[in-house]
């Protein structure tokens, strides 16, 4: 069985379609209002989709431009019925690549951080240390009960 090629763009992903794609993955995103926040950021920020041979969208990232030197992944979401099939993975990879283009040093993403157990959230800390993230720090950020960890990946060219 062979993988499916997927292409990651800049696009305008609607809100309906973070909306149908958080509801795909309640076990990440099980919080209204943090959903709310999601899918209004969405008609703001700087988006990235995949779609699939249809058009339909299976995969939003958010990505905001701090400084020169560092961009963040502010919000990733994948429908689950192409979790694993490297959808994830095409977005990070094009984003990476557009970042470093820009002049970017470092890319960063906060998640779940691992001094409260979830195993949905250890799959995600994994995934981006598979694309080449480092845990920099825990923080109480989002508040004692949600520790928040913040990794960083390089992505300036080693000649830089």
């Amino acid at each position: 069985m062979t993988e499916a090629v997927w292409m990651a763009q800049r696009d305008d992903a609607v809100p309906e379609d973070v909306e149908r794609l958080l509801a795909t993955v309640p076990e990440w995103f099980g919080r209204p209002e943090s959903n709310a926040e999601y899918i209004d950021d969405s008609r703001t920020m700087e988006t990235w989709t995949v779609r699939d041979d249809s058009g339909r969208v299976v995969g939003v990232t958010l990505v905001s431009h701090h400084f020169p030197q560092t961009s963040e992944i502010h919000f990733t979401v994948v429908d689950r019925s192409v979790h694993g099939g490297g959808v994830g993975t095409a977005m990070i990879e094009a984003i990476t690549e557009d970042v470093r283009a820009r002049g970017a040093k470092l890319l960063e993403v906060k998640t779940l951080g691992p001094s409260k157990e979830d195993p949905n959230y250890a799959r995600t800390r994994h995934f981006y240390e598979k694309m080449g993230f480092l845990p920099l720090e825990e923080t109480d950020l989002w508040g004692a009960d949600t520790p928040c960890l913040i990794l960083v990946k390089p992505v300036a060219d080693s000649a830089t």
